[in-house]
């Protein structure tokens, strides 16, 4: 009797998972947010999903398992681009996925990230996090002539710079050079794209000696407190600063607290393009998935604009389409939004992804990028010298870690190389 009361209910429990996708993601991971994932940003999918976010490590088992057992259940796969490579072979290629999305692909510079140095599409851009530059609208009569701060140079922002000096009695362009800020960020994402094309492979090359140069004459024009900024929206809301590049989460209360005061807008651009440093989360399928078209259905659903804001809201992460944001959002998230979408949609964007496979090294390799930053631009010391000396420390570190290059250097076979 105790069996035939059992079986029904375990095969009503197989049917129901065998319908369900399973989305399993380090992403929305703290309890708020996956209550809003579950809530507000899947409640409309036509379909069973089971959201189950996880920290890295148990994610990383569970689908190395399942691969290596050919006994998949998961659906649909979040996670940081970052993270992507260390399950790249368990991934089945989205190609046909990204061609359902033309919102998407239509963001050709972060679409291509997702294809991890390979010729297939690995992963479908989910949602971002990034850096952007913002002002006091008090900053904008002394713009240069003919200048679009929306398409800004490098050149540009420098006579920004001394156009604010010049008018104000004191420098008002300021960078987080704190002992907590994210200085070491602007100068691998932003400056050497920008100038170089590159992050670790013409770490000293000329063109970087070019950069340098640039920078320390741009310096002079730079708030001198900046060394002691960790948060830009500080010295913003103060009026010391009028023009600050940042972290979206560090400027936030600027934009929050007088959003009238405050315009954001995208990094400048250099003789490479318009370097910046998108945090990228994407969506991938595991191959053998029980049931893929479901998992498309899934993907084609979370990619959709109103979806994207819904994934705003409940992550703080932005879209990754172009899309208008409602007016009921914060005012950090519309200031912010805007900028985000007009730098990552750029014609010269150049996106530069954090770093990858470097472990526990990875506190060591940005303080490499801070003291050459400290030396030659603080200490003024010989450009030349210091970049052949920290290139020596930078190579050391790639080679310990065995590190192969990310976007924008060229893809490597082993540790990526330094000129």
């Amino acid at each position: 009797m105790l069996k035939k009361i059992i079986l029904p209910i375990l095969l009503g429990s197989s049917i129901a998972s065998a319908s369900e996708v399973v989305f399993y993601s380090t992403q929305a991971n703290p309890l708020k947010e996956a209550d809003a994932m579950r809530n507000d940003v899947l409640i409309d999918y036509d379909g069973n999903v089971k959201f189950l976010p996880q920290e890295a490590g148990p994610f990383f088992s569970r689908i190395q398992a399942e691969s290596r057992t050919n006994s998949v259940t998961l659906g649909v796969l979040g996670a940081l681009h970052g993270q992507f490579p260390q399950i790249q072979n368990a991934l089945d290629p989205v190609d046909d996925v990204l061609a359902q999305l033309p919102k998407v692909s239509a963001n050709t510079a972060i679409t291509k990230l997702g294809k991890l140095g390979t010729d297939h599409q690995k992963y479908i851009p989910w949602m971002q996090a990034t850096y952007i530059m913002a002002a006091n609208k008090k900053a904008l009569p002394y713009l240069p002539k003919g200048a679009n701060i929306n398409a800004l140079t490098y050149d540009q922002l420098a006579q920004w710079a001394i156009n604010l000096t010049k008018a104000t009695g004191s420098p008002k362009l300021g960078f987080p050079a704190g002992e907590k800020g994210l200085m070491h960020r602007f100068i691998q994402g932003y400056l050497y794209p920008s100038f170089t094309h590159s992050v670790v492979t013409d770490f000293r090359g000329k063109d970087a000696q070019e950069m340098w140069a640039y920078f320390r004459s741009l310096w002079k024009n730079v708030n001198p407190r900046s060394t002691a900024y960790n948060l830009m929206q500080e010295p913003l809301l103060t009026g010391e600063v009028w023009v600050a590049f940042d972290h979206t989460a560090r400027l936030k209360g600027a934009f929050d607290q007088k959003p009238n005061d405050f315009v954001a807008f995208p990094a400048p651009a250099g003789k490479y393009g318009r370097g910046f440093m998108p945090v990228i989360a994407g969506l991938a399928i595991p191959k053998n998935t029980p049931d893929r078209a479901a998992s498309v259905s899934l993907i084609k659903y979370l990619s959709r604009p109103d979806i994207q804001v819904k994934t705003l809201k409940a992550t703080g992460f932005y879209p990754v389409v172009d899309v208008a944001l409602p007016e009921d959002l914060p005012a950090n998230v519309r200031i912010a939004g805007k900028a985000i979408a007009l730098q990552a949609n750029a014609p010269d964007a150049l996106p530069s992804i954090l770093p990858v496979g470097l472990g526990n090294l990875s506190g060591q390799f940005n303080k490499v990028y801070q003291d050459t930053f400290q030396q030659i631009i603080l200490r003024n010391a010989d450009i030349d010298k210091v970049l052949n000396r920290q290139a020596k420390r930078l190579r050391t570190l790639i080679n310990r870690a065995k590190a192969p290059c990310w976007a924008p250097d060229k893809a490597s076979d082993g540790p990526c190389p330094i000129n």
